[in-house]
């Protein structure tokens, strides 16, 4: 077993979280994430209401007794959303433990703090995540280039930005972006952190709520299959390699160049109805990091965890020491 400062803090097993993913954090998967072990967090806005979310929470109490969180989203929506109620609907349903990301926590840091919600934050940088716990925030999930999603604009992978806010920061750092193996895990423990948040290694599971289609192309993909978009917008974002997605960032190239330009190929709704319900793997966008690299199958995520955790207790206790003469 791992013991580490995240898992004492959280009461959870092992040292792995499954962080946030629209369209995909639902009670199946998450269930299954805190019945093995793990601290999953429900996404809230993969609800349409806050009402809707009040009931997910209900709906995951009755798969697990095993603690999860709730990630809640601060950007801007095409359809806006209040964060301010759905924040309220996560704190009268008791949940203890948010994952925060997006835009500045400190609106909502308040409030999580009354109601005794330990908030973790995730940051592409030394300077947001410094920033963040100067704020109040509980711990950091440091999120390196690698990740699917918003990778910031500073182009950090995880090898170097793992161990730079490990060190910059006196409150827990989680690593996050291009993580989906025990080798995983155990580096990320080398370099500083006390535990890892997966996304697509999740993806790719029996229980994850997205079409079949979706687990097999993550397992045949590799690690060049994720495309940058956006950048030229100041928002980049990693996304899987398709021909929505290369047509998007053929867009953005273009002078003059819009975000209205690709909004249409880029709709959120497209990629969640027509990709992950309908399994149409080249018609919406949809977001995969380069942990696909290291996603060789799909399995049940009691075994994914499992092993995961098996493998970097191998490599640290056993074939890492023989190393040293």
């Amino acid at each position: 077993m791992l013991k580490t400062e995240f898992t004492e803090m959280f009461g959870i097993e092992h040292p792995i979280t499954c962080g946030g993913m629209l369209g995909v954090g639902k009670a199946e998967l998450i269930g299954a994430v805190a019945n093995a072990g793990a601290l999953g967090f429900l996404t809230a806005l993969t609800q349409p209401t806050p009402e809707d979310l009040v009931r997910e929470i209900e709906r995951t109490r009755e798969m697990t007794d095993r603690p999860f969180g709730v990630n809640l989203t601060i950007l801007p929506t095409l359809k806006p959303v209040s964060h301010e109620a759905y924040r309220d609907a996560i704190i009268s349903s008791g949940i203890k433990v948010v994952e925060l990301a997006g835009a500045d926590p400190a609106p909502h840091l308040p409030a999580f703090k009354a109601a005794g919600v330990k908030v973790i934050h995730k940051a592409t940088s030394v300077r947001h995540a410094l920033s963040a716990a100067r704020k109040g925030v509980d711990v950091i999930s440091i999120d390196g280039f690698e990740c699917a999603g918003a990778p910031g604009e500073d182009d950090v992978p995880g090898l170097v930005l793992i161990p730079a806010a490990a060190r910059a920061l006196d409150i827990p750092v989680i690593a996050s972006g291009g993580i989906g193996s025990g080798a995983g895990l155990a580096a990320a423990l080398a370099l500083g952190a006390c535990g890892v948040n997966m996304g697509t290694r999740f993806v790719a599971t029996n229980e994850a709520p997205v079409h079949e289609n979706v687990k097999r192309q993550i397992v045949a993909n590799d690690e060049t299959d994720t495309v940058i978009v956006f950048r030229e917008f100041s928002n980049s974002s990693r996304v899987a390699k398709n021909s929505i997605s290369l047509e998007i960032a053929e867009i953005g190239r273009r002078p003059g160049a819009t975000f209205k330009d690709v909004a249409h190929l880029a709709a959120g709704v497209r990629g969640r109805e027509r990709v992950l319900g309908a399994g149409d793997m080249e018609d919406g966008m949809w977001w995969a990091s380069q942990a696909q690299g290291v996603i060789h199958d799909v399995d049940s995520v009691e075994n994914v965890v499992r092993t995961i955790v098996a493998d970097a207790e191998e490599i640290m206790t056993r074939r890492l020491p023989a190393l040293v003469v």
